[in-house]
């Protein structure tokens, strides 16, 4: 038994009419008449009778008219859901992201995309690295904003630009008042670090700085993943820390002065992955307002990125 089936029974059992049944399914009679048949002889029960004159409902037809009414209205809803979730899913995005790698224009691009396309539902959340790229593969996540390099094979991956590095120093620290400074200027006992997990390219990329300076420090990862641990970590006295430049626009702390790294290439790229598949189009949306974004304002110097 098909929808079709009962859909062509039901109006023939409201019309009483085959022809004009025929006429409301927009059919020839004779398709109405064969399709009646063959459901009555699949039932094995006769559904209408029939004369020259009328036609009219048999006990089971009026039992299966009450069922089909049932069975069509559930059929509808069951397509109307479906419909929903596709334009859901249209007018929705996912985005997740690592805390330190997100670089300014991530946030401006969302302000235009919920500016010019307000239907547009904006969900965000943090994570680590891997775990985020896992989420875009499995499309639990429209897209995620990580440091690169990372396992991206099979996804998209657009450049957000390359983050230098800025020290964290205590307020006290009387280096903390210069322009910019040397990684050997600098030559920590301790550098207070994120958990590798939660970002392994700017983890591997401190331990690259050091090495290439020649530098030996203490690596104490803070037990939270977040960046604010690490700030009070370094406003506590507890070392000094080497954070991305984006770190200057989005955090403010209380007894921590940030200064730019003079003369140090940039530690990794930060770039937005999205999964091969992507059609969302609240997806497209903000990637075309990231590429604006980042059009719009160049990312800064790193001399120019200091912070009390």
């Amino acid at each position: 038994m098909e929808l079709r089936h009962l859909r062509y029974f039901v109006a023939v059992a409201e019309e009483l009419h085959f022809r004009r049944a025929a006429e409301r399914l927009y059919v020839a009679q004779p398709a109405v008449s064969e399709q009646i048949r063959k459901l009555e002889a699949e039932l094995g029960v006769r559904l209408f009778d029939r004369t020259h004159r009328s036609v009219s409902l048999t006990d089971p037809g009026n039992a299966l008219l009450v069922e089909a009414r049932r069975v069509l209205h559930q059929a509808e809803v069951a397509q109307l859901a479906a419909r929903n979730a596709r334009d859901s899913a249209s007018t929705r995005i996912r985005i997740g992201y690592v805390p330190d790698v997100l670089p300014a224009s991530v946030p401006r691009a969302l302000q235009e995309l919920t500016a010019n396309a307000p239907r547009v539902e904006v969900t965000l959340e943090t994570g680590p690295t891997l775990a985020l790229i896992q989420s875009v593969r499995d499309q639990r996540l429209d897209a995620a904003i990580v440091g690169l390099p990372a396992p991206t094979r099979g996804l998209r991956a657009l450049s957000l630009g390359h983050q230098h590095m800025v020290a964290a120093l205590p307020a006290a620290d009387p280096r903390g008042l210069d322009p910019e400074l040397t990684l050997e200027s600098l030559d920590p006992d301790r550098l207070l670090m994120l958990p590798r997990d939660a970002n392994p390219a700017l983890y591997d990329a401190v331990v690259s700085l050091c090495h290439h300076a020649d530098l030996s420090p203490s690596l104490v990862e803070v037990p939270e993943p977040r960046v604010e641990a690490v700030l009070l970590a370094v406003a506590a006295g507890g070392g000094a820390a080497l954070l991305p430049a984006a770190v200057v626009e989005r955090y403010a702390a209380p007894g921590v002065r940030l200064v730019a790294l003079a003369g140090a290439e940039p530690a990794f790229e930060a770039a937005v992955l999205t999964h091969a598949d992507q059609e969302s189009l609240a997806t497209q949306g903000f990637l075309h307002a990231l590429g604006r974004a980042m059009r719009q304002r160049p990312i800064a110097s790193p001399r120019l990125q200091v912070a009390a």
